[in-house]
């Protein structure tokens, strides 16, 4: 990433678009502490719940219970906060039995139910959804996207997707990344409308 600057405000929704390897992931990660920058700086106010690229804040030996309390705990809830909001993580997550079981026997479909299920329930106000809605059927990414449009009323939206249809749909501006570097800031829908010409 090469001099990427730009400022999202309280309430806004993003979305980041750009062509596999153009960094979108990596900003993500910068944005999320899981990556550290080497030049520049990341700054954020409140809470930050992320759910990046599959199978990021779960053991896959833990079941989907115990995955449940590591993940929450790592988005920064009590066990105390994570034991009232269970009965909502498995109601959302919606995966019956296989909560029981192990998370590396799950299909990505459950394991994304889980770990969406899990950052909508930690009152983050800040966001960050990296292309996983796209292995969730049908349904469940439909209560997803209902569950973002409600968010938006109360907080910040970083999303990443190559669904331009979903960036327009969801974000009010975007951004593209093009080889590490903004190609272009703007509304949702002419950066995505130029991004596709």
């Amino acid at each position: 990433m090469r001099d990427v600057s730009f400022e999202v405000a309280s309430g806004e929704t993003v979305g980041i678009i750009g062509l596999n390897g153009s960094g979108k992931s990596t900003l993500l990660k910068l944005i999320c502490d899981t990556l550290s920058e080497s030049a520049g700086r990341v700054e954020k106010k409140g809470r930050v719940a992320a759910l990046l690229e599959l199978g990021s804040g779960f053991n896959p030996e833990f079941t989907g219970r115990e995955n449940i309390y590591l993940n929450a705990s790592i988005l920064g809830l009590s066990k105390a906060e994570i034991d009232r909001r269970y009965g909502s993580i498995i109601d959302f997550a919606d995966i019956g039995e296989f909560i029981e079981r192990p998370v590396k026997s799950y299909s990505s479909g459950m394991y994304v139910r889980l770990a969406f299920a899990v950052m909508a329930n930690v009152d983050a106000d800040i966001l960050v959804v990296d292309e996983a809605l796209a292995v969730g059927d049908a349904l469940f990414s439909q209560k997803c996207m209902r569950f973002l449009r409600d968010f938006k009323e109360r907080g910040t939206i970083l999303f990443v997707s190559h669904s331009t249809g979903a960036v327009v749909n969801l974000c009010d501006r975007a951004i593209w990344l093009e080889k590490g570097r903004v190609k272009a800031i703007g509304s949702a829908k002419a950066v995505s409308e130029e991004y596709l010409a």
